[in-house]
């Protein structure tokens, strides 16, 4: 994330220096996805057509004559040059100064703001997923919700970016966001205050002796490394290997492409993790995982909803399809391309989307999204109105027959997880692990990947 909380869901790959003939690379391979490349000539394409021309020369004239205020050039093209890439798709942009600075924040998971990522869609502000701990997720925003005023202020469809760098903003200073949730009709008003926001990307503790619990908020950087660190410590406290794991993805909005290769890498023995493919032969690229597995083969069980988008996908696709964690959940966000930085100067240049990618089975899930191995509905679970029956087994009744190992101690039932309590699909991804642990065979030492 940044301080100007971006507009899209980003996966940066330099995915356009000479590799066209090289074989698959490795995913231990140096790839510095945050490198901006320099644009090739393009291809040779039919000449422009002189009605088009025409058509921007004429509409551009009338502009600057008849608009009501005076408009400078500089101003005219550079809305040109953004119309020109937000009528691509939407996550190419012309990034400035400012932009650019707040690009290299993504990678560093520090920055002022409300903790949220947002998506322009259709002229709207939607909400792609709130971060872990933030004044946004504190305040009951979700995955789906739509701002439509800033402030007592309509969100405008043709000024979304202004409304974007708003929700930035000195730490403490007040903001109110009116937000639509998902699937009601009438938005709320919803008082926050901006923060420093300091995202640690990976994160876990136990469930139950033997089940860990992992979480990644949004991939940066350093999340591969700490995703090991945090591991390494279960395993301690543990004092043994880990029986299994669920990996939590839901409302993960991406990040960069190679920490979710680096993260993939970390659960796989072999096989392919991801692959790119675009227009330009350069950007075909296959990253396949090495050996050594921090989990030694322990089962896993994935967590996924509408808000996994990008480089969770990416995560979530490659163990799918290598047949290494089982997906529950639901579908997700959808969002399958990638983005590469083409610098143009020293402090401008475009995001454009160069390329698709494909999970290990071929699929790309643009639009379509992963589906679930297990769908989960969107519920939560709640304490049961009434007490329980003082008849619960056989030893409850009058007069029963002694049991051999019977005893005289009253059984305690065991404290319950307040997580698994207020936490539906937590609590089902734990009971479908049990599960697969039950088959699995007793797990050596966890080997790391040097």
């Amino acid at each position: 994330m940044s301080k100007r909380l971006l507009s899209t869901v980003l996966i940066m790959c330099a995915c356009l220096p000479a590799l066209a003939d090289e074989p698959p690379v490795d995913a231990k391979a140096p790839v510095d996805s945050t490198t901006t490349v320099e644009p090739k000539a393009a291809a040779k394409n039919a000449p422009l057509d002189l009605a088009d021309i025409r058509a921007f020369t004429a509409v551009y004239s009338l502009v600057k004559q008849a608009y009501v205020d005076d408009v400078d050039d500089h101003r005219l093209m550079q809305s040109a040059i953004r119309g020109l890439l937000g009528g691509l798709d939407p996550h190419s942009e012309y990034l400035g100064k400012e932009q650019m600075e707040d690009l290299t924040e993504d990678t560093t998971g520090s920055y002022a703001g409300l903790g949220i990522e947002v998506l322009q869609v259709d002229g709207s502000l939607k909400v792609i997923a709130p971060i872990d701990d933030s004044p946004a997720e504190r305040a009951g925003i979700k995955a789906g919700d739509t701002i439509v005023r800033i402030d007592g202020k309509p969100v405008q469809a043709d000024d979304v970016d202004s409304a974007i760098a708003q929700l930035r903003g000195k730490p403490g200073s007040p903001i109110t966001l009116s937000v639509l949730h998902d699937r009601q009709t009438v938005p709320v008003d919803i008082p926050l205050k901006r923060e420093v926001i300091r995202v640690a990307s990976a994160a876990g503790r136990m469930l139950e002796p033997g089940f860990a619990y992992l979480r990644i908020s949004q991939f940066q950087a350093e999340t591969g490394g700490q995703l090991r660190k945090r591991i390494e410590r279960l395993v301690a406290e543990n004092k043994a290997p880990l029986r299994g794991a669920v990996l939590d993805l839901r409302s993960n909005p991406g990040g960069l492409l190679t920490a979710a290769i680096e993260v993939g890498d970390e659960f796989l023995e072999g096989g392919v993790i991801v692959s790119t493919r675009g227009r330009v032969k350069d950007s075909e690229m296959t990253f396949r995982a090495t050996p050594g597995d921090l989990l030694a083969g322990a089962p896993m069980v994935v967590l996924v909803d509408n808000g996994t988008a990008s480089a969770a996908e990416i995560v979530a696709g490659a163990l799918k399809d290598n047949h290494r964690a089982l997906l529950m959940g639901r579908r997700t966000f959808g969002k399958g391309s990638v983005q590469t930085v083409l610098p143009l100067d020293a402090e401008h240049a475009v995001k454009l989307t160069t390329a698709r990618y494909y999970t290990p089975s071929g699929v790309s899930i643009q639009a379509a999204g992963i589906e679930p191995d297990i769908g989960l509905a969107d519920l939560a679970l709640s304490q049961r109105e009434s007490e329980p029956s003082l008849v619960v087994g056989e030893r409850d009744l009058r007069n029963h027959l002694k049991g051999a190992n019977e005893g005289n101690a009253v059984e305690t039932p065991p404290a319950a997880n307040r997580d698994l309590q207020r936490d539906y699909a937590l609590n089902e991804a734990l009971n479908a692990l049990k599960a697969l642990a039950l088959r699995a065979p007793p797990a050596p030492g966890a080997p790391g990947k040097g």
